[in-house]
This record gives C-alpha cells, sequence and structure tokens, in this order.
C-alpha cells in the first residue's frame, strides 16, 4: 500500500475516533442535563405540594355572631368585677348566640351538632374583648370566632359538599347551617394571626408555632453560646499550637469521624448523660442545646480550622518578623482573617441544628407543650418536632399547619444561610 493510501486511512480513522469521542462527550452531557432536570422537576413538585397546602394555613375561616353579653353572666358572688370578668361562662354566651340564630334547633344532638360548627377558642376570642373593654357588658357586639376545623376546610374546598354523608365529618344539617352563614356573608376567610403567636393544640384551628420557635430560639441560643467559643479555641490549639505526634492524629480522626455520625447516637449520649446521669429536666431547651452543641461542635472545629489553613504563611512570618509574639500573631493577625470562614462554618452548623429533630426525640422534646417557654429550663419542644408532630396528626387540618411550619422552618434556615454569606462578605479581607 503505497504512503498516500496509509495517510489517507490514518486520517479517516482518527477522524471516525473524533466523532465517537464528541458523541459520547454529547451524551454525557445530555446525561448530566436529564440528571439536573429530572431534580428541578422534583424540586418543583415539592414546593408546589409544599406551598400548595401550607399558604392556606395563613388564613382561617371566621363565623360572625352577634353575642349578648347580659350583666347577670357578670355578677358572680363573693367575686370582685375584675374577677367576675376573668371567670364568667364566655362558652356558653358563644353557644346562646348560636342558639338565637337557629332558634328551631332544640333537641340535644342538634343542638351538639350546632355547637360544633365553631371552635372552643372562640370563648377566648370573647373573653379577651370584654377584658379589653368592660364597657362591653350589658350589650351585645360582633365578634368574628374561629370555626371548627372541619368547617374550615370545607371553606377551603378540602371537603367534597356532595360527598356521601359516611364520606364526610359534617352532617347534612350541619352543611344546611353553613349555607345560611354563607348567604347571610357570616362566613368569610380571615388572616390566621394564631398560627403565628399560639402555641400547640389538639384542635388544629387553635394550633400555632409560637411555642416551638421560642423552643428553637433558646436551644439554638445554648449552642451558639457554647459550640462557637469551644470550637474556635479547639481550632487554633490544633493548627497553631499542638505538635504533630500520634495524639493529635489520634484526635483529629476522631472529629472527623464524630462529623459524620448520625444525630440519633448524639442524643442517645444526651439522654445518657444529661438526663441519667446529671439529672438536668426531660424535655428543656437546655438539654436540646447540650445535645446540639456536642453535634455540631466537630462541624465548627473543622470549619475553624479550615479558615486558620486559608490564611497565607506570609501573614504570620510578616508580623514574627516585626516582633510578634505567638499570640500575638494569631489574635491580632491570623485570627481576624480566619473570621469569616469560622463564622459561616458556625452559622452553616447551627442551620443544620436547627432542622434535627431525631437527638431531640430522644431526650423527651416530644411531649406535647401547650405553654411557651420563658426560660431555657422550661419545658419546651422545636419546631422540627413540632412539625413532626402534626404531620401524625389524623386530622386534615394539621396538613396545612404541617406544611406552613415547614415554609417557616426552610425560610429560617434561608436566612441563616444567607447571614452566613454577608457576613462572610463584610469581614473578608483579600490579598
Amino acid at each position: 500500500m503505497s504512503k498516500p493510501a496509509r495517510a489517507s486511512r490514518l486520517k479517516e480513522r482518527v477522524a471516525a475516533g473524533l466523532k465517537r469521542r464528541y458523541r459520547r462527550e454529547r451524551g454525557f452531557e445530555l446525561a448530566g442535563l436529564g440528571a439536573l432536570l429530572v431534580g428541578l422537576l422534583f424540586l418543583a413538585f415539592f414546593f408546589f405540594t409544599l406551598i400548595g397546602d401550607g399558604y392556606k394555613a395563613f388564613r382561617q375561616t371566621v363565623i360572625l355572631l352577634d353575642i349578648e353579653l347580659p350583666v347577670a353572666e357578670f355578677e358572680v358572688e363573693g367575686l370582685s368585677p375584675q374577677e367576675a370578668l376573668e371567670q364568667a361562662d364566655y362558652l356558653v354566651m358563644v353557644r346562646d348566640a348560636l342558639r338565637a340564630r337557629f332558634p328551631e334547633v332544640t333537641e340535644r344532638g342538634s343542638l351538639r351538632e350546632l355547637f360544633a360548627l365553631v371552635s372552643i377558642s372562640s370563648s377566648f376570642a370573647l373573653r379577651d374583648r370584654v377584658l379589653a373593654d368592660p364597657s362591653l357588658v350589658g350589650g351585645s357586639i360582633g365578634l368574628p370566632v374561629f370555626a371548627d376545623d372541619d368547617v374550615d376546610m370545607l371553606i377551603k374546598g378540602n371537603l367534597d359538599r356532595d360527598a356521601p354523608v359516611t364520606g364526610r365529618r359534617l352532617t347534612d344539617q350541619q352543611l344546611g347551617w353553613i349555607e345560611v352563614l354563607e348567604a347571610e356573608g357570616r362566613v368569610e376567610l380571615a388572616f390566621n394571626k394564631g398560627f403565628f403567636t399560639q402555641g400547640d393544640s389538639r384542635d388544629p384551628e387553635m394550633a400555632g408555632i409560637w411555642g416551638a420557635s421560642v423552643g428553637s430560639f433558646y436551644m439554638l441560643l445554648v449552642t451558639l453560646v457554647l459550640s462557637f467559643p469551644l470550637g474556635v479555641a479547639a481550632a487554633i490549639y490544633l493548627e497553631e499550637f499542638a505538635p504533630r505526634n500520634r495524639w493529635t492524629d489520634f484526635i483529629e480522626v476522631n472529629i472527623n469521624n464524630l462529623a459524620a455520625v448520625p444525630s440519633v447516637i448524639f442524643g442517645l449520649l444526651g439522654l445518657a448523660l444529661f438526663i441519667n446521669w446529671f439529672g438536668l429536666p426531660r424535655s428543656a431547651p437546655l438539654v436540646g442545646g447540650l445535645v446540639l452543641t456536642l453535634m455540631t461542635l466537630p462541624v465548627v472545629i473543622i470549619s475553624a480550622r479550615a479558615a486558620l489553613t486559608s490564611v497565607p504563611p506570609s501573614i504570620r512570618e510578616a508580623a514574627m518578623g516585626v516582633g510578634a509574639s505567638k499570640m500575638q500573631i494569631i489574635t491580632h493577625h491570623v485570627l481576624p482573617l480566619a473570621m469569616p470562614g469560622m463564622l459561616t462554618g458556625t452559622i452553616i452548623g447551627m442551620a443544620r441544628a436547627l432542622g434535627e429533630s431525631a437527638p431531640l426525640l430522644m431526650i423527651g422534646m416530644v411531649a406535647f407543650i401547650v405553654d411557651t417557654p420563658a426560660s431555657p429550663l422550661d419545658p419546651a419542644t422545636a419546631l422540627p418536632v413540632q412539625i413532626y408532630l402534626w404531620a401524625d396528626s389524623p386530622e386534615r387540618a394539621f396538613v396545612e399547619r404541617t406544611s406552613a411550619a415547614i415554609l417557616m422552618l426552610l425560610l429560617f434556615l434561608l436566612l441563616m444561610n444567607a447571614s452566613a454569606i454577608l457576613l462572610r462578605r463584610h469581614f473578608e479581607r483579600r490579598w
């Protein structure tokens, strides 16, 4: 075969090989793009369903009632006027308003169904209104009160009005009363302020995230106060002072391993150490903060060491050249330059701690807590645990609360990550 023929065949083989390689590269690129699109579709579906259910919890069905406040209900022998206002039977007054609107309802079973249209929280709303303005006693007021969670689901379209009686939780008689109230303009959707200002409740229309949010705040406060100084101090010692030997290598390996330990293990450790041994109260934010500190500390140490390592050696050498001591080099030069990375790692670790529920379940923070904690020693729950409790509830209305609480948790996490980026940009120094 002549030399030109061999050269021609060689060029053809090279060209064919290049085509195959480019084809494979395009296939790999399309596969990566397809994986990205699939991930985005799942993420979009997740947020679509989450927001679709969650935004409804920010509005609550209310029923406008004309409530009489007879003086006789507030005259109790042996009680002062203020005590009589506080201890009056406001639920009876609300039910009397319903009975006055539907006077034809007289049977006990029918009255029970009629009273079930409004939430028991209506008595608290009426009580707060009267205590704020005692001059209302003796007259009547128009007061919007929360409807029962089944009525709320019906008004929001989550229950089918045309479904058989066996397939819905409202009777035909209750549907008729609701339609009458709707025709009179007494049923409407209002902003659910109680979702942000109230604690947990077994009744969905009364449940809120404030108690869980305060519990999460106390836990994160304890975690930050303990994990940040301890983590930074440990990182400085390991990176700047500790000799390189088997002992420090053993410590470093264990720190890296602890960062990958499942969070439930830290919960078991906290149960055995802080509750069973030290006798600290169960379901307290202090114990939750200590457990989250154990979980967050390895992350803070690793990120702080990485930030210290990123400081150029020339900074240390220049400070040493002008006569600075080891401590002055660290506190005046190295630490300020490494602080952005340390803050970023700490905030990311805190964001991870905010979303943890498994270790908190181990120390008893799964308990049903209605009151808002006033200190880190009071019984409390946390936002992730609150979401877990609501997701396990059988009532349909808790689905909305669960989705809305997840949205609020995601918002907090987004704010924490955004603050980490802003702090890094604010303190970062370029050289």
